[in-house]
């Protein structure tokens, strides 16, 4: 199976586990059961019968163990109607290819229940003799009621007449049912699938087999050009470089500018013009091969310990060879193999991938985009480690960035630029700096003695606030900054009312009172670090009428789309065809049209190139000079500095300008000691907040 068979094989098989686990256990979630046809229909809808094979048996056996016989049987059931069902829709039959499979399924079915059951005769027995007793238990409840009395015999006669013909009433049972349940699933399912056929379902590093031993290095692209399927233009256009071992290799360039589709073709992905030349596999994951470092850390981490991330995949005799505490030490990590995954910063993610990636000792290393989404320090280390690597193994490594700081320390740059090798890349002018001061309002949003605490009571519990008091008012723009892991996006979560923290409260004011922002969901909109994830609809228009409520029309999303500076005619495309600017820029088209009072904004620049930076610092000072209250939780304090009219700190779970020591003795007016000690200085020109 293609690794992209058993990525999505594995997902939709636990979706489908616990679909029907929970519809098993909970009475009032039966229907549950019968939407577990859809994950194996979507896999069946894009993948090989090998893949919902695989998916199904696994999941059978995975509820067999968590739920027992029933439950697994009927994940058989819905393994063998979502696949039928896909596998008719992708090949574009009907309800009569339905029928067809349907019925056969059904057959086979009814003829290995029935042989197990013959097989297995202590078990037939015990299972009649159940049967049995339970029609006798009914009919003398019956029998206690006159009325009821003659249905309790009919009762008695049908079960000695099913049980005496049983392998025919299985059998028929079986079949009808499995046929019934698909039919009904054409319509029901074949429409959902229908629904999601725009969803991307393609694996962009899938290359061909290569029968070569493994040997990625040195690898030559000879004016080596890529298209994909459907594009009009090259994502890449006569690329030519080469890369031995001992190297580090910076590749430098824009969104949009090809970097990506470059990694794939060091991955192993074949050119449609040009040449890559490789004295054998590209090896991708595998031992001695080629390793991928991406740029969300979090969607690299399967394992729940640190220590069983680094060997997560590899084979027991090569997982035991791995020295996990010496490769954890080389990338910063020493000391932490028991650590939960779960609470590492997303510098220590980067790190603890790269440690995985070294665990298969690859000869090539490509970091693509590694260091974009987390904070300048770490940045700057992961650097500097990725640089030390090829001194230390017999490999290279291949940094793809759009920071062109990140560079500095590569022995040689390869800068692109719409998809062709250029020698600098453009310059983008810096946001221009607003020293206004804008007039704000009353408080809106406060919160007082904010604590948080991951898993409480539990032995994995951690702490990410510990004590948050700050005061938000009306048509403030505020900027939070700090590092990975300080509480960033915990607080921001808490602020947008999505968790209700541990301890202390925030409120939002409306009119004369005040409530709890857990209350008031979607009052304070949260715009999250990754836009992609926000965005659920087909079309950008739909996804903005869904923000909207009922009564959004073509005129409010098109107004929507002006207040972010995007051109009306957006409305039409694709999610999928946004960039990582104007997904960002539709998912606060969305929020505007969602008429919030407060916008949070978890780093709103993490992945954008200096262009697509600017745009978006460009478009936060429109909103902010329109009067909505925005609240930035970012690490970039230079670009946002001078959108937002105060700056605070946070560190360690603590903003250090308001923090103050929990008291055992209650203040005689609640929260009054925090808000004597809230500073609110508005930033002076020439500094950066002030706070600092």
């Amino acid at each position: 199976m293609r690794p992209i068979e058993l990525a999505t094989g594995a997902v939709l098989a636990g979706v489908t586990v616990g679909l029907v686990t929970v519809g098993t256990v909970l009475p009032i979630a039966a229907a549950l059961m019968f939407i577990a046809a859809v994950p194996m229909g979507l896999l069946a809808h894009r993948h090989r019968l090998r893949a919902v094979f695989t998916a199904g048996t696994a999941a059978t056996l995975v509820t067999f163990v968590v739920a027992g016989m029933f439950p697994a049987f009927t994940t058989v059931a819905m393994a063998i109607i979502g696949g039928i069902v896909g596998i008719v829709k992708r090949r574009g039959g009907g309800l009569l290819a339905v029928l067809g499979l349907s019925i056969l399924a059904g057959l086979i079915s009814s003829l290995f229940s029935v042989g197990m059951l013959l097989v297995f005769t202590a078990t037939r027995k015990l299972l009649f003799e159940t049967i049995r007793n339970l029609s006798k238990g009914v009919q003398r409840l019956a029998e206690q009621q006159p009325r009821l009395a003659p249905l309790g015999h009919a009762l008695g006669t049908v079960t000695d007449e099913v049980l005496r013909w049983w392998w025919v009433y299985i059998a028929g049972g079986i079949l009808v049912g499995l046929v019934a349940t698909a039919v009904f699933s054409w319509f029901a399912l074949g429409s959902v699938l229908d629904r999601l056929t725009w969803l991307p379902g393609r694996d962009q590093l899938d290359a061909p087999v290569d029968d070569r031993p493994i040997a990625p290095l040195p690898v030559t692209l000879r004016d080596a050009s890529f298209r994909y399927p459907d594009a009009r233009t090259d994502a890449l256009t006569a690329i030519s470089l080469t890369v031995d071992v001992g190297e580090f290799v910076a590749v430098v360039g824009h969104n949009g500018s090809g970097k990506s589709t470059l990694t794939r073709l060091l991955a192993g992905r074949p050119p449609t013009s040009g040449a890559v030349e490789r004295p054998g596999s590209a090896g991708l994951g595998r031992l001695g091969g080629t390793a991928l470092v991406l740029q969300r850390p979090e969607s690299q981490t399967l394992g729940v310990q640190v220590a069983d991330d680094v060997v997560w995949g590899l084979p027991p005799e090569l997982a035991a060879q791995v020295e996990v505490e010496s490769l954890l030490a080389e990338v910063g990590l020493g000391g932490m193999g028991k650590s939960e995954t779960a609470t590492l910063s997303g510098g220590q993610q980067q790190r603890l991938a790269v440690a995985a990636a070294l665990a298969r000792r690859p000869a090539l290393l490509i970091a693509d985009e590694a260091t974009s989404m987390i904070d300048p320090d770490g940045r700057r280390d992961l650097v500097a480690l990725l640089a030390e690597l090829p001194r230390r193994h017999p490999m290279a490594v291949v940094l793809v960035t759009h920071h062109e700081a990140d560079a500095a320390a590569a022995d040689r740059v390869v800068h692109l630029s719409g998809g062709r090798q250029v020698e600098r890349l453009p310059a983008w002018p810096r946001p221009a700096r607003d020293e206004r001061r804008r007039p704000m309002g009353e408080p809106i949003l406060e919160l007082r003695d904010v604590r948080h605490t991951y898993n409480r009571r539990t032995p994995w519990a951690a702490t990410a606030l510990h004590g948050i008091d700050l005061t938000v008012r009306r048509s403030e723009a505020l900027l939070i900054v700090g590092g990975n892991g300080s509480g960033k996006s915990t607080l921001a979560w808490i602020m947008a009312g999505l968790i209700e923290p541990s301890h202390g409260r925030c409120e939002l004011r409306e009119g004369t009172g005040t409530h709890p922002v857990s209350g008031r969901i979607g009052k304070v909109a949260l715009a999250f670090q990754h836009s992609r994830l926000q965005l659920q609809r087909q079309t950008v228009a739909a996804e903005i009428e869904d923000w909207g409520g009922s009564g959004t029309g073509s005129a409010a999303v098109g107004r929507a789309l002006d207040a972010v500076g995007l051109d009306r005619t957006m409305a039409s495309r694709s999610i999928e065809e946004l960039s990582g600017g104007q997904a960002k820029r539709v998912v606060l088209a969305a929020i505007v049209a969602s008429r919030p009072q407060v916008v949070v904004l978890d780093e709103p620049l993490a992945g954008l190139d200096p262009q697509g930076r600017a745009e978006v610092v460009e478009l936060l000072a429109r909103l902010r000079d329109s009067g909505l209250t925005l609240i930035v939780i970012s690490h970039d304090v230079e670009d946002m500095t001078g959108v937002c009219d105060r700056t605070v700190h946070l560190r360690g779970g603590v903003i250090p300008e308001t923090a103050v020591q929990p008291s055992t003795e209650p203040s005689p007016v609640p929260g009054l000691a925090a808000r004597s000690l809230t500073r609110l200085t508005p930033k002076r020109p020439g500094t950066t907040g002030g706070n600092r």
